[in-house]
C-alpha cells in the first residue's frame, strides 16, 4: 500500500474514532436536525459524511441516551427531526474531553522529543 494511501485510510480511521466526540460538541450548542449537521461537519471539519453515516449514528447516540429528538413541523417543507445533547451525553462529553486533552498532551510531549 503506497503511503498516501496509508495517510488515507489513518485520517478516515481517526475521523470515524472522533464523530461522537464531534457530534456532541456540536450538539452542546445548539439543535441541529441530520443533513445540517452534516453540512457543518463538512463546513468546519472538511469532514465528509453520508446520510448513511450519519443517521445510524444519530440512532446509536439516541440508544445510548446521549442525545434525543423531537419531530419539529416547518412552515413549508416536511418535518425535521432535530436531535439534541441530554445531561448524560453532556458527562460523557466531558468524559470525552478529559481523554482527548490527554491525549493531545502525551503526543505534545512525543512530538517534542525529537
Amino acid at each position: 500500500m503506497s503511503i498516501m494511501k496509508k495517510k488515507s485510510k489513518w485520517d478516515s480511521q481517526l475521523r470515524k474514532g472522533l464523530l461522537d466526540f464531534i457530534i456532541l460538541l456540536y450538539l452542546q450548542k445548539k439543535d441541529f436536525y441530520g443533513y445540517e449537521l452534516i453540512r457543518e461537519l463538512k463546513r468546519l471539519t472538511d469532514i465528509e459524511l453520508s446520510e448513511g453515516t450519519i443517521y445510524p449514528l444519530l440512532n446509536r447516540l439516541k440508544k445510548e441516551d446521549l442525545i434525543s429528538s423531537k419531530w419539529v413541523e416547518m412552515e413549508t417543507g416536511v418535518p425535521r427531526k432535530y436531535y439534541r445533547i441530554t445531561e448524560k451525553g453532556r458527562n460523557a462529553l466531558k468524559d470525552m474531553q478529559i481523554s482527548w486533552e490527554q491525549i493531545v498532551i502525551a503526543i505534545q510531549k512525543l512530538v517534542g522529543t525529537k
